[in-house]
């Protein structure tokens, strides 16, 4: 698992099964505001954005 922090304080946690990637969002105060499956390539290519950004 890996947590990436965004500029407003939330976070996307994301957690690897297989070939999909879940990823967990969630805002400053901790709740989460969306669950997303993704496939590896279009997850990773999401997290080397939000790496850039940071």
């Amino acid at each position: 698992m890996q947590i990436f922090n965004t500029h407003d304080g939330g976070t996307v946690e994301a957690t690897r099964r297989g070939y999909v990637i879940d990823l967990h969002v969630r805002d400053a105060a901790g709740r989460t505001v969306a669950t997303v499956e993704m496939g590896t390539g279009e997850a990773s290519a999401l997290l080397a954005d939000l790496k850039a950004a940071v």
